[in-house]
């Protein structure tokens, strides 16, 4: 169940917010092999004085409308895929919403499949030995 908080400036519209989420959502279709549904996302705005992002960091120069996206979902993942991912979500925003590909940080959390689901759902729980 992957789950996106999306940190951003005040001010910005809902449908600019669910830009986002269709971005990023399908990013995780096509790069990422997500199921369909699996959709589950924070919009968080912030005043200037409660987001703090470098804006030059590793000589990437950011501007005040930067946007953090933080992903969590079950690891397992090639670097290839990630890749992919990245490169969907910051080309996906540019062209949909004119965020500038600069102004994109993504931090992807990888859990173990058994630290995440749906509280009516089944939990996925390894397989143990029945002398465990």
């Amino acid at each position: 169940m992957p789950l996106l908080r999306a940190e951003m400036p005040r001010g910005k519209s809902r449908e600019f917010k669910l830009g986002i989420g269709d971005v990023v959502y399908a990013a995780m279709r096509t790069a990422l092999n997500v199921p369909e549904g699996d959709r589950f996302q924070i919009f968080t705005e912030h005043a200037p004085e409660d987001l703090s992002i470098d804006p030059n960091y590793l000589g990437i120069t950011r501007s005040p409308e930067a946007l953090i996206l933080q992903i969590t979902l079950n690891e397992g993942r090639t670097t290839d895929q990630k890749r992919a991912f990245y490169k969907a979500i910051a080309d996906g925003l540019h062209s949909r919403l004119g965020v500038r590909r600069e102004d994109v940080t993504i931090n992807l959390v990888e859990v173990k499949k058994e630290n995440g689901h749906s509280a009516m759902a089944k939990p996925h729980m390894p397989e143990r030995h029945p002398s465990e």
